[in-house]
C-alpha cells in the first residue's frame, strides 16, 4: 500500500472492502474526485450514487439504504458533511442508530486555499455531542486504512475525519485499529501529550526535540468518542501535567473531551488548538497552520510551560 494521503487511503480501502462485502455502497455530493469516492465508482458503478450538491438529501438516502441492510458511506468536505446535513444526521441516523458512515474529508485547515467557508474547525465538537455517534480522527494514512475497516465492521453511526494533504505516517502499516482505545507512541514520565490527526506527528517531533529536558509521553487519540476513560486516566497517571494538540477549535474537541475524562482526578492542562476562530486562506497548508499556532514550536512551548509548574 504505502499511502501518504488519508483520502487516497480511504478511497482504496473502500474499494478493497467493497470487493469483500456487497452491502457496502458509497454516496458522493459532487466531490467524488476529491473525496476519492471516484475510486469506488470506477470499480462498482452500480453501488456508487452521485447525489449532486445536496448533502441533506444524500444523508437521507443513506439512511434509507441502511434500513435495507446496506452499509452506506457518505462523502463530502467535513464542513458540508455535518453542517449541511446536521438535521438529517441527528433526526434519522443518530436517533435511529442507523448503520451509516459519514466521511468528512478536507477537514480542519487542510483545504488551505479555500478559506474559512471550506475549513471545518468545529466538526469534532458537533459530532461528539450527538448521542449514539462514534467519532474517529486517524493520525495518518496507515491508520486511516485500518480505521475504515474497523468502522465498516461496527454496527451504528460513525463520523470519520480526514485530512486533505500528503504527510508522513507516524503509525505502523497494518497495525490493528481498535475503536475507543488510545495508543502510546512514545513513553515518557513528566508530561502526557495527547494528540489527534495531523497534530500527532508534530507532537512526536516536539517530544523528540525536548528529550533530555522534559520526558514526554505521546498518546495518539484516534477515537474521540467513545473514549476509554480508564485507559486515558492510566496514561496520564504519574505525569505532572497534560497537554493536548488538535487541528480543531479548542472548544469542544479533543482537549475538552480529555478534560471531561480527567475532571474526577484533575491535572494541570494546556490545550494547543485553534483559538475560537475560523480558518483563513493561505498559499499553502503550513502557512495556515503557522498562522493559527498549530506548530511543533507551539507544542514545545506548552509542554515547557506545564513542566515548569
Amino acid at each position: 500500500m504505502g499511502y501518504t494521503n488519508q483520502r487516497v487511503a480511504y478511497g482504496n480501502t473502500l474499494v478493497e472492502l467493497g470487493r469483500q462485502d456487497e452491502r457496502i455502497v458509497v454516496l458522493d455530493a459532487d466531490l467524488g474526485a476529491s473525496t476519492m469516492g471516484k475510486l469506488f465508482e470506477t470499480e462498482f458503478p452500480g453501488r456508487h450514487f452521485e447525489m449532486g450538491i445536496a448533502e441533506a438529501n444524500m444523508t437521507s438516502v443513506a439512511a434509507g439504504l441502511a434500513q435495507t441492510g446496506k452499509i452506506p458511506f457518505t462523502n463530502s468536505f467535513a464542513v458540508f458533511a455535518g453542517g449541511r446535513a446536521y438535521d438529517q444526521i441527528r433526526q434519522t441516523i443518530a436517533i435511529g442508530k442507523l448503520n451509516v458512515k459519514i466521511c468528512g474529508s478536507s477537514s480542519g485547515l487542510s483545504d488551505f486555499g479555500d478559506g474559512a467557508t471550506h475549513q471545518c474547525v468545529e466538526d469534532l465538537a458537533i459530532f461528539r455531542a450527538v448521542p449514539n455517534m462514534t467519532v474517529v480522527c486517524p493520525a495518518d494514512a496507515n491508520e486511516t486504512v485500518e480505521a475504515v475497516k474497523a468502522i465498516a465492521a461496527m454496527d451504528g453511526p460513525c463520523y470519520l475525519r480526514l485530512n486533505r494533504n500528503d504527510y508522513p505516517n507516524v503509525t505502523k502499516e497494518g497495525e490493528k485499529f481498535t475503536l475507543g482505545v488510545p495508543g502510546v507512541l512514545k513513553e515518557g514520565t513528566d508530561i502526557a501529550l495527547f494528540a489527534t490527526g495531523y497534530m500527532t506527528g508534530l507532537a512526536l517531533e516536539a517530544a523528540a526535540e525536548l528529550e533530555g529536558s522534559v520526558s514526554v509521553k505521546v498518546i495518539n487519540v484516534s477515537t474521540i468518542k467513545p473514549m476509554d476513560a480508564e485507559a486515558v486516566r492510566k496514561m496520564a497517571e504519574g505525569c505532572r501535567a497534560v497537554v493536548t494538540a488538535e487541528e480543531h477549535n479548542v472548544t469542544g474537541g479533543l482537549g475538552s473531551a480529555l478534560a471531561e475524562v480527567l475532571c474526577g482526578n484533575p491535572k494541570p492542562m494546556k490545550m494547543v488548538g485553534i483559538k475560537d476562530t475560523f480558518g483563513c486562506s493561505g498559499h499553502n497548508y503550513q502557512e495556515v497552520l503557522e498562522f493559527h499556532g498549530l506548530t511543533k514550536a507551539a507544542i514545545m512551548e506548552a509542554v515547557m510551560e506545564m513542566a515548569e509548574l
